[in-house]
C-alpha cells in the first residue's frame, strides 16, 4: 500500500512540474517584417505556453521546466530595448522560481539578434543550435540532430517565415523530435498589420492541442491560413490598382487552397493583364474542378459577375473555353 502510494505520489509531482519537453525554433524575416515561434511535443496544448512574439519587438519560446513568465516579461524587456541576449540574462537573474537550472529559453529581438540557453539540468537529450536569423532548441529529444536538421531545412526553405518554420518543425520531426512521441504543435508569425480583419499583428496563430499526427494537422491549418491570407492580400491589391501584385497573390491563394473559386480568381487575373493562354489554363481547371463553376461565365453568375464582363464580351475565348457550346 504504501509502495503504491508512494508512486502515485511521483507521478503527481511528475505532473505538477509541468515539464515542456519539447522541440521549437524561433526565427525572423527581415525582408516581410516577421517573428516567429514553431514548436511541437508530447505534451497537450504546448501552443499556451511556449510561442510568445509580437510584430517589431522580437520572439521567445520557453519550454523544458518552464517559467511561462519569461513570454510577457521577455518581450516587455525587449520593449525597453534589451537585446536577445540582455534579455535571457536579466530573465535568469530575476527568476526565484525553483529549477532555474532546468530552463530552456530562446529569443529572437527586433534587430534579429538571436540567443537561447539550455540549463544544465534540462531533461536530456537537451539542447540548442543557432543561425544567423533563427534558434533550435529541445529537450528529452533523441539527439543533437534534432535541431541541426530544424537549422538546415530552416535556411533550405526558400519563401516566408511560416513556411521556414514549417519545414524546420518537420525536418525536427522526421529526425525523431521528442522521444516521448507526438501529441501538439503550434504555430505563431507576427507582421505589422499583417493579421486578418483589422488592427491585427498576429500573421498567424495555429494550434493543434491534442493529435496523434500533429505535424501533418499543422500543414493542413498553415495551408488554409495562408490561402485566406493570400485571398485577402489579392482583393486589397486590386482595390489599390496593382494588377500584376494582385496576380502574384492570386497564385499563392490557389496553391494553398486550390478551388474552383481561386482558379477562377486567378484566370481574371491573368486574363486582364492579357495572358489568355494562362487564363484559359486556369478556368478549365476550375470547371474540372467543379463543373458547377461554369455558371460564372454566364450573364448572371453570382458574385463576382461584374469583373467577368470582358470575358463574356470575348466570343472567341468562349469558344475556346466552351468548344461543345
Amino acid at each position: 500500500m504504501k509502495f503504491a502510494l508512494s508512486l502515485l505520489l511521483a507521478a503527481s509531482s511528475g505532473l505538477m512540474a509541468a515539464d515542456v519537453n519539447t522541440f521549437s525554433i524561433v526565427g525572423y524575416d527581415p525582408v516581410n517584417g516577421d517573428w516567429g515561434v514553431a514548436v511541437a511535443s508530447r505534451y497537450f496544448s504546448v501552443g499556451a505556453v511556449v510561442p510568445w512574439a509580437e510584430a517589431g519587438t522580437g520572439a521567445i519560446a520557453t519550454q523544458a521546466n518552464v517559467n511561462v513568465g519569461y513570454g510577457p516579461r521577455g518581450l516587455e524587456l525587449l520593449r525597453q530595448g534589451l537585446s536577445a541576449r540582455q534579455v535571457i540574462d536579466k530573465l535568469l537573474a530575476e527568476d526565484t522560481f525553483a529549477g532555474k537550472d532546468g530552463r530552456q529559453v530562446a529569443v529572437v529581438d527586433g534587430k534579429g539578434n538571436i540567443a537561447a540557453f539550455t540549463g544544465p539540468n534540462a531533461p536530456t537529450w537537451a539542447g540548442d543550435r543557432q543561425g544567423k536569423t533563427w534558434s533550435a532548441q529541445g529537450n528529452i529529444l533523441v539527439g543533437p540532430q534534432v535541431p541541426e536538421a530544424m537549422g538546415r531545412a530552416f535556411e533550405a526553405t526558400q519563401g516566408e517565415l511560416a513556411e521556414k518554420l514549417f519545414a524546420a518543425l518537420k525536418a525536427g520531426d522526421d529526425a525523431g523530435g521528442d522521444k516521448r512521441g507526438k501529441q501538439s504543435a503550434s504555430m505563431l508569425v507576427v507582421r505589422k498589420g499583417g493579421g486578418r480583419n483589422i488592427n491585427n499583428d498576429r500573421y498567424l496563430y495555429l494550434n493543434v492541442d491534442d493529435n496523434p499526427q500533429p505535424i501533418p494537422e499543422l500543414r493542413r491549418l498553415l495551408d488554409l491560413q495562408l490561402g485566406m491570407l493570400y485571398q485577402d492580400r489579392m482583393g486589397k491589391l486590386l482595390s489599390a490598382n496593382k494588377p500584376k501584385e494582385a496576380r502574384a497573390a492570386a497564385a499563392a491563394y490557389a496553391k494553398y487552397m486550390p478551388s474552383a473559386n481561386a482558379l477562377i480568381s486567378l484566370g481574371l487575373m491573368d486574363y486582364n493583364l492579357g495572358d489568355k493562354p494562362a487564363a484559359l489554363s486556369d478556368f478549365r481547371k476550375a470547371l474540372e474542378m467543379d463543373p458547377a463553376a461554369k455558371l460564372r461565365f454566364t450573364p448572371n453568375g453570382g458574385q463576382g459577375a461584374g469583373r467577368m464582363q470582358a470575358v463574356l464580351q470575348d466570343t472567341e475565348f468562349l469558344k475556346l473555353l466552351f468548344p461543345n457550346n
